[in-house]
Order: structure tokens, then C-alpha cells, then sequence
């Protein structure tokens, strides 16, 4: 069974309306800063000058954790096996 896999760049050119939805924290931290931590991914942390400049670096580093995972899944599975990419 042979699969047509789109291009990354052509998946984020499309605008897809799906939306994933994470709890994230935010702390002020000792220097002024606004530190953004999602529980649900280990270690995907970020900060900015203020709330919106830590909710704009978390988003971003919520894509980064997310692509990274699924790059290290990616590089795991069995030649024979080949994967499908979906957007949600």
C-alpha cells in the first residue's frame, strides 16, 4: 500500500481550522519576568517581558515540543512501516 505524504510546508501554508488546546501556567518570576510552563509536556517551558509575550514564546514552544516528539517517533519506527501525517 503506497501513501502520499504532504510536503510540511505545504500542510502549514494550508489553514487548517483544528486546534489543539493546552493548560499552560504562568508565574512572575524574581526578575520581572513572566515565566509560561505546560504541565502536560515535560519540560516545554518559556517566558516574556510580560503575559501576552509568554503566552505568544509558549505557543511557539508548544509547536517546537511537539514537532521534536513526533521527529524522535518518527526516527524510531521500523523501516517497513511508513507514516502518515495528519494535522489536528
Amino acid at each position: 500500500m503506497r501513501f502520499w505524504l504532504a510536503p510540511i510546508e505545504e500542510c502549514r501554508m494550508r489553514q487548517v481550522a483544528r486546534k489543539m488546546l493546552f493548560h499552560v501556567t504562568l508565574e512572575k518570576a524574581d526578575d520581572g519576568w513572566m515565566v509560561a510552563e505546560c504541565p502536560a509536556l515535560p519540560g516545554c517551558v518559556s517566558q516574556g517581558r510580560d503575559e501576552k509575550e509568554a503566552l505568544e514564546n509558549i505557543r511557539e514552544a508548544i509547536t517546537a515540543w511537539m514537532w521534536a516528539e513526533d521527529q524522535k517517533a518518527v526516527g524510531s519506527l521500523p523501516a517497513n512501516e511508513t507514516p502518515i501525517v495528519v494535522a489536528v
